[in-house]
């Protein structure tokens, strides 16, 4: 980072909600032909949803902020092969889901929760295929963690600088089968993936949050 006060004001920036930044999330929503959203962003009446939580955690490395997305494993049940932040789900040993998405960070990553400081929450997300309502933390730490990556759940990790979400050309869009439908998918094109679904949304949100005007997803 360029200096304390950068790091402390992108902190002050994130913990503030604004509508753009839920515009933000509608603007990566996948859509059919009539530009109408193929998904609720939000559980519908009798879905009954598990409860998770996922971990966006800021930290400072090569003089800018970053964050962690995994790849994971092509032996997982639900999500194989897709880019993801670490989370999962929601256990009552928990408690409270902030506690799920630091144990989660813990277990993927080896990311101990004392040192991470939570500074927001954002916007729940509903995942369809797994009938997940995710609860996305924003974190921060102080220095780069020495990650120790779970073997059997991440296969990659992809240490991303938020400058990445910047670039006028990272938000792509593709035609994609989705549940047997043809949908317009949006993606975050990040280090030769494709970042989309409810991980783009959460991501979404979180850069329109830091960034504003700056970077409209």
């Amino acid at each position: 980072m360029a200096s304390d006060a950068t790091w402390d004001e992108l902190k002050t920036r994130v913990q503030h909600a604004s509508g753009d930044a839920l515009g933000a999330r509608e603007r990566l929503m996948p859509r059919d032909d009539e530009g109408r959203a193929a998904r609720p962003l939000d559980a519908p009446p009798g879905a009954a949803p598990r409860l998770g939580a996922v971990l966006l955690l800021v930290y400072p490395y090569r003089d800018e902020p970053h964050l962690p997305l995994t790849v994971r494993t092509a032996s997982l049940r639900n999500h194989s092969g897709e880019v993801s932040l670490p989370g999962g789900g929601f256990d009552p040993a928990d408690g409270v889901l902030e506690q799920t998405a630091l144990r989660e960070a813990w277990e993927e990553l080896g990311v101990p929760p004392r040192h991470v400081d939570i500074v927001a929450t954002l916007s729940p997300v509903w995942i369809p295929v797994s009938n997940f309502r995710i609860t996305p933390f924003v974190g921060f730490i102080p220095e780069r963690p020495p990650f120790s990556l779970a073997a059997g759940e991440v296969a990659e990790l992809l240490e991303t600088p938020l400058s990445a979400f910047r670039q006028p050309d990272v938000l792509q869009n593709e035609l994609r089968e989705v549940r047997g439908r043809h949908v317009h998918v949006p993606y975050f094109a990040i280090d030769g993936h494709k970042v989309w679904g409810a991980t783009a949304l959460v991501l979404a949100e979180f850069v329109a949050r830091a960034y504003g005007h700056d970077r409209k997803p």
